[in-house]
């Protein structure tokens, strides 16, 4: 049952007999990547209470406050998971998102409507290869950041695998095509590489997004390709192999061949060394 803060750090002290149940930084690591969330929580606003004190999943009502003075009642997970498809700061507020995007007035007498389902169609573009495959695709976005190009400048001078491929088939639908566009292919080892960051504000790789990631790399592993995420910023791990850095530099560099080795084995990976 969703309840005040108040009450459920009550009901946390008697169900553990502690009148502090969560120390100061019990949580810290778990929140670390939600930067917005961070400064929109005031322990203040919250009988006192710090965001690291409270777990992700406790069904809590919370008070926030974004950077424009709008204070609104959500649930962490509500919070968390609120981030889509939308890059403004206003996507953690609601109030800040209607605001943005305003609903047309209706006129004097008219119905609304329901909105007509939009039917998705594959794109058409995908080349008819093997599930699997790796190869161009017209579709893929172009790179945007300067530190996922040096890092794959970085990474095909230490192996010689061919570079190129930005999309690999797969066997079911993500976003409308029948293939996935890693930041970095490695067709010999049938390894992807996604740098991640959690962006400016924070709103990069978590909530939907995180979702969004997780569908890609299950789609990638079910077409026999492995994934690696190098997550910085906080950003917690979503797969075994997957590596938290503050920076990609030779030290990172060698954790990633090391990762590699992890999954392929060091005799086929070093074969690739230059």
């Amino acid at each position: 049952m969703v309840e005040r803060v108040e009450a459920w750090w009550a009901r946390r002290q008697f169900s553990r007999g502690m009148d502090v149940p969560y120390e100061v930084g019990t949580y810290r690591e778990a929140w670390a990547g939600f930067p917005m969330l961070i400064r929109q929580y005031h322990p203040d606003l919250n009988a006192g209470i710090t965001l690291t004190q409270i777990p992700p999943a406790a069904d809590v009502l919370l008070l926030w406050q974004c950077e424009m003075g709008h204070t609104f009642v959500a649930t962490p997970a509500e919070q968390r998971g609120r981030p889509g498809r939308d890059r403004r700061r206003s996507a953690w507020c609601p109030e800040c998102a209607v605001l943005a995007k305003p609903p047309r007035p209706r006129r004097p007498g008219e119905e609304r409507m329901p909105r007509p389902t939009p039917q998705r169609t594959l794109c058409a573009k995908t080349p008819d290869l093997r599930v699997g495959e790796p190869f161009v695709s017209e579709c893929a976005p172009k790179p945007a950041s300067a530190v996922e190009a040096k890092l794959r400048a970085d990474l095909f001078a230490r192996l010689g695998v061919t570079p190129g491929f930005n999309a690999v088939k797969v066997s079911r639908p993500f976003f409308d095509h029948l293939e996935v566009w890693p930041d970095i292919l490695l067709p010999e080892l049938r390894i992807a590489i996604e740098y991640d960051s959690p962006g400016r504000f924070g709103l990069e790789h978590v909530g939907k997004r995180e979702a969004a990631d997780r569908r890609k790399d299950r789609a990638l592993r079910s077409a026999k390709w492995e994934v690696v995420r190098i997550r910085t910023g906080k950003l917690e791990k979503l797969g075994h192999y997957d590596l938290q850095v503050s920076s990609v530099g030779r030290r990172g560099m060698d954790q990633l061949i090391e990762a590699l080795r992890g999954i392929r084995g060091s005799l086929f990976v070093d074969a690739y060394l230059k």
